[in-house]
């Protein structure tokens, strides 16, 4: 703008304007007010950016923080009631069971021998199980039984368990439950079978879940002598399912009329002693 208010050449470029100054600068105060409303607006929104950034970038990890937070106190507070509730169901008297054999003559002898001969303070040994029906204590006969090709002598055995299978025996379950004591007393199962009962025996073993045949050992008695059978005492059954167990310590127990019922303590005794 010239002096005379009339417009000329900028060299600028800039598009003519008239500029008006006024004569109290209290009039501004609405353009000022204005002004400052815009910076406050633009301030709130930038701050919005930063926090919904912040957010954008910490999605996944605060939720599943918050999460994990709240399974551990979940499961601490399982955890503890569960453990009380156990405590107090141990905490019972055990609840005695059917027995079916006994343990052997001497190992019950060899048992009441260390008691006496114990020092005045020191603990007792474990009292051997209450003799009950249907197991004998006895002795193995000169018998060998065929292993994989090759003859074992049953009287060189220890910690094992022979199984003398019958024919038509049905008795699945009860071989079952007697691989699985014998397996957990860390003794060696055996199904002895005969010319005459290896089709039932390979049957039965067949039928067996695979946990009970990986520690099973088929062990046939040759030429069908049957002298196993023959050796278990007259007092049980002859023609029934029986185990012939051995101890660590040679000892032998017969055993007859087992059951899936019964109580294997005396078993697992004449396994490990």
């Amino acid at each position: 703008m010239n002096p005379g208010g009339e417009p000329e050449r900028d060299d600028t470029g800039l598009p003519p304007v008239d500029i008006e100054i006024p004569d109290d600068a209290r009039e501004l105060d609405r353009d000022v007010q204005a002004y400052q409303r815009e910076i406050r607006a633009h301030r709130r929104q930038q701050r919005g950016l930063r926090l919904r950034g912040s957010f954008a970038r910490d999605g996944i990890v605060l939720p599943l923080l918050a999460c994990c937070l709240i399974l551990a106190l979940i499961t601490g507070t399982l955890l503890t009631v569960f453990t009380a509730t156990s405590d107090q169901t141990l905490g019972g008297p055990p609840t005695a069971g059917k027995q079916t054999a006994r343990p052997p003559a001497a190992s019950s002898a060899a048992s009441a021998g260390a008691s006496s001969a114990a020092a005045p303070g020191s603990s007792a040994p474990t009292a051997a199980p209450t003799p009950q029906p249907g197991a004998v204590p006895g002795v193995l006969p000169v018998a060998t039984i065929a292993v994989g090709g090759q003859a074992v002598n049953v009287r060189e055995l220890s910690k094992a368990a022979l199984l003398l299978i019958p024919s038509h025996c049905n008795c699945a379950a009860t071989v079952g439950w007697l691989i699985h004591v014998v397996a957990g007393a860390h003794a060696q199962p055996y199904l002895v079978y005969t010319a005459s009962t290896k089709p039932d025996v390979m049957q039965l073993y067949a039928s067996l879940s695979l946990a009970n045949q990986g520690v099973t050992v088929l062990a046939a008695e040759p030429d069908n002598h049957n002298l196993l059978r023959e050796s278990i005492p007259a007092s049980l059954p002859e023609n029934d399912l029986a185990a012939i167990l051995i101890g660590p310590k040679k000892d032998v127990l017969y055993a007859a009329n087992l059951s899936t019922r019964d109580n294997p303590t005396t078993l697992i005794w004449a396994l490990t002693h």
